[in-house]
């Protein structure tokens, strides 16, 4: 999924980094898990694994790629509609759901009626998130999947997984540049194709893990791990309202919307490391308070706070060292006149914390 920070293509060289230090343990605690991949990444690496973030739709992920460890059948549904295919001999049970949503009827529901140009013909600037034929496909394959839960067709990790896999498609047919703060004025190439749901990659574990949709900082009384790894916004500027779309699909909630973008409230999904004040003043609290043996702090060079002031608060609490290395800019955060940079120093803040 393309995510602003989306460490995905780092994860290797973190991990290099903290093995090499003898840096590693058995739980592991992804404190802002976003698109989950971290969280999946120490998952496979064999880590009981704790994630929180507080948009809904990445615990949507973190429900289907860090709690669930189990595969799916999908025996009921499957038994219901006698779903089949004669064709593909060795079709996984997800993969058996996956084609039959993609045939459903579409349907003229919210994100149809709120992001398409068809849907939204009488505002002054027609909304063109998505073609008319994709928003209502959403629309059938979100109302489906929350119908077979209501109908008890489907367990709780079925639910999320089925969700997930569409949170996932989403961003592969929306006629935007990155993020859902601003759609194109002209189709992109990809947003004309027709949308196919995608099946997720499933994590297969015989741990318990364990995900939460909250405030990661109310949690620190409560989660003991010997990794804890933050990976905050690095800027002003808030993810919900950069993910509000995917916010809505994945709760399809009907929400009150504003504006050209049609965009949600997000008033209780501000971040506080969008502030520089507020963002160090967390920072103490979490190396102060949080119960970990290292504290990993994935940052870069142009973030709010400095460098000089996260090493000072770090020091405070046992040995700190900083790992730095260029990183290929994400185009979304480009801007003023960092726009001819193509790189950034990416950051990486280890803190082994003082006992006694």
């Amino acid at each position: 999924m393309r995510f602003i920070g989306n460490k995905e293509n780092l994860l290797d060289i973190i991990y290099f980094e903290l093995s090499s230090r003898n840096i590693s343990g058995e739980t592991f605690f992804d404190f802002f898990s976003g698109t989950s991949n971290v969280g999946k990444f120490f998952k496979k690496k064999g880590y009981q694994v704790f994630s929180s973030d507080i948009l809904y739709f990445s615990y949507v992920l973190q429900r289907a790629y860090i709690e669930n460890s189990e595969s799916v059948n999908f025996d009921r549904l499957i038994r219901k509609y006698k779903i089949s295919n004669p064709n593909t001999l060795f079709s996984t049970p997800l993969g058996l759901v996956i084609e039959y949503l993609n045939n459903i009827e579409p349907i003229n529901g919210f994100i149809y009626k709120n992001y398409s140009p068809l849907g939204t013909a009488t505002l002054d600037i027609p909304r063109m998130y998505f073609s008319d034929e994709n928003a209502r496909k959403i629309d059938a394959i979100r109302e489906r999947i929350e119908f077979w839960k209501e109908e008890n067709l489907i367990t709780q990790n079925e639910y999320y997984i089925l969700i997930a896999c569409l949170i996932e498609t989403v961003p592969f047919y929306a006629n935007i540049s990155g993020v859902y703060a601003a759609f194109h004025k002209k189709w992109d190439p990809r947003a004309k194709k027709k949308l196919v749901l995608r099946s997720i990659e499933l994590v297969l574990s015989d741990k318990s893990h364990k995900s939460f949709n909250c405030n990661s900082i109310d949690l620190i009384d409560d989660i003991v791990a010997d990794i804890v790894y933050l990976d905050p916004p690095y800027n002003q500027r808030q993810y919900a309202p950069n993910y509000h779309l995917l916010e809505t699909i994945a709760k399809y909630d009907s929400p009150e919307i504003r504006g050209v973008t049609g965009m949600r409230n997000y008033d209780n999904q501000k971040s506080n490391f969008c502030n520089s004040t507020k963002a160090l003043k967390d920072l103490d609290k979490i190396a102060s308070e949080a119960k970990y043996r290292y504290l990993v702090l994935s940052y870069n060079s142009e973030g709010i706070m400095s460098q000089e002031d996260i090493l000072a608060i770090f020091q405070r609490y046992g040995n700190v060292e900083l790992v730095e290395f260029d990183y290929r800019r994400y185009k979304s955060n480009s801007n003023g006149l960092s726009k001819t940079k193509k790189t950034i120093q990416e950051q990486l803040y280890i803190l082994e914390k003082c006992h006694g």
